[in-house]
Formats: structure tokens, C-alpha cells, sequence
């Protein structure tokens, strides 16, 4: 299974689970509805949370009354998931080997996750715990890059990317068509990540995998290119609140076959 864990990754996350925690993001209010409405989830269904991490987006699959099971590779993150879903069934387990029976589930999740694993190989593994008519739903988080000084944030993480797996850069997009899935449906819902710059920037960035896997001088250097953006930004400069603008897209695709 370590295998089937991108580098960066298994390097990172296992080191910043906690600044994962306060560094992310929430969902956006009306990303209830699309989990209720869309994905149909409720008290007669179950969910795969898959690489479901510290559980940033579990509490969102509970609150729609669904049975949670929760996958995920990094026994670190797993462990944070346990302590705060007590009631949520959690798993190690990737994408590629997912622990449980065939057409055993009505919905997948993949929140922030879809991008490490994206190939034909996992939507086969997906398509197989689903049953007929069941659906997947894609979720990610991005800085809104219409607001000035996002761009210039994006820029200074990007260059460190190397060989990490991102969402923005599309390439997930391929594993699609599938065979076993129809087309894939998007919305998009804007909100804004509220606190102090040291998390929602900072920690924001210290939680990206391939940032957190680097060498802590490197790590000190991303820091100074951060506080030099927020010294040149009139937005930025001297708050001790900031709001990050994002945007939440969802993505759903319907499993063949009929329920």
C-alpha cells in the first residue's frame, strides 16, 4: 500500500497534521444542500469518505445523517479522524484497495483527495463498492485567483510543486470518460476562509504536502516569500484578520446501472 501513497504525501501530511487542521479551509454553507440534494445522502445511506485525512470534510458527510465510512492512507491523519468522529467508521486504506464488499455503498466522496489518485484504476476500484446508480462526488477547495494578490500567493507555492499530483493543473480530468461512470456534473459555490494570517495564509500553505515534506530551512524561506507579499499588499498589511476568497467546485458522476 505505501507504494500506492504519492511521496509527497506520505512525507508531508504525516508532519503537518495538526497545521492541516487549523491551515484549511471549511466548506461553504450551501455545500449541504448538494450533499443532501445531488449526492442524496441521508439516514438510509452510507458514504465513503475516501482520503478523508484529519476529517475536515467527515463532519459535513455525519451531519447529513448518512452511515460515514472513512478511508484513508496516513496513519497519522487516521488517527486525528478517530479522536474527533468517534462514531465514524475509520480505515486504512487507499483508493486502489478500498476495504470493502462490492456494490456495498451508495456514495464515494473524495474531498481535496481526487487528484492524488485520479487514473482509470481507481474509478474501476470506486465504480466496484458503488452500487448501480450510485454516485461519486468530487470536491475541492481553490484560492479565488479573481482577487489581486491570490495569483501572486499561488505562485510562490506552485513553484515548489515539483511531481505533486494538483487539481488546478487539470490533469486529474483524464481519468474521465470512464466506462462505468456517466459525465461529470459541476457546480461551483464562492466563500471565504476567515482568521488570523498566520493560519489562513501561513499554516495554509505550511499544510500543502510538498511544502510541509521540505527541509525546515527550505520551509523558512516560503515563510519570508509570504511575509514579503503581505508586507507589498495594502489588503494584507498590518491585519490581524484576513478572509481568503475561495471557491468550492463539486463535481458528481452517476455510477451505470440502476439501483
Amino acid at each position: 500500500m505505501k507504494d500506492q501513497v504519492h511521496h509527497a504525501a506520505a512525507a508531508g501530511y504525516k508532519t503537518a497534521a495538526d497545521t492541516y487542521v487549523r491551515g484549511r479551509p471549511d466548506y461553504p454553507p450551501q455545500l449541504a444542500d448538494w450533499l443532501t440534494g445531488t449526492l442524496g445522502l441521508d439516514a438510509d445511506k452510507a458514504v465513503v469518505d475516501l482520503g478523508a485525512g484529519t476529517g475536515k470534510f467527515t463532519a459535513r458527510l455525519v451531519a447529513t445523517g448518512a452511515q460515514v465510512i472513512a478511508v484513508e492512507p496516513v496513519a497519522q491523519m487516521l488517527e486525528k479522524l478517530s479522536a474527533a468522529f468517534p462514531e465514524v467508521l475509520a480505515v486504512n486504506g487507499t483508493a486502489m484497495d478500498l476495504p470493502l464488499p462490492d456494490a456495498s455503498v451508495d456514495v464515494v466522496v473524495c474531498a481535496q483527495a481526487f487528484h492524488w489518485f485520479a487514473g482509470t484504476e481507481a474509478l474501476t476500484e470506486i465504480a466496484r463498492v458503488l452500487k448501480p446508480g450510485g454516485k461519486l462526488g468530487l470536491v475541492w477547495n481553490l484560492r479565488d485567483t479573481r482577487v489581486s494578490w491570490v495569483p501572486k500567493l499561488d505562485a510562490i507555492v506552485n513553484a515548489l510543486e515539483g511531481d505533486t499530483p494538483r487539481f488546478y493543473t487539470g490533469a486529474w480530468r483524464r481519468a474521465f470518460p470512464h466506462g462505468a461512470f456517466g459525465p461529470l456534473q459541476e457546480q461551483q459555490f464562492s466563500h471565504g476562509h476567515t482568521g488570523s494570517p498566520e493560519d489562513v495564509i501561513f499554516n495554509r500553505v505550511r499544510s500543502t504536502s510538498f511544502v510541509a515534506a521540505l527541509p525546515e530551512v527550505e520551509r523558512g524561506k516560503v515563510d519570508e516569500q509570504i511575509r514579503a507579499l503581505i508586507a507589498a499588499e495594502p489588503d494584507l498589511r498590518g491585519k490581524e484578520l484576513l478572509t481568503v476568497p475561495y471557491v468550492t467546485a463539486a463535481f458528481v458522476a452517476v455510477k451505470n446501472g440502476h439501483g
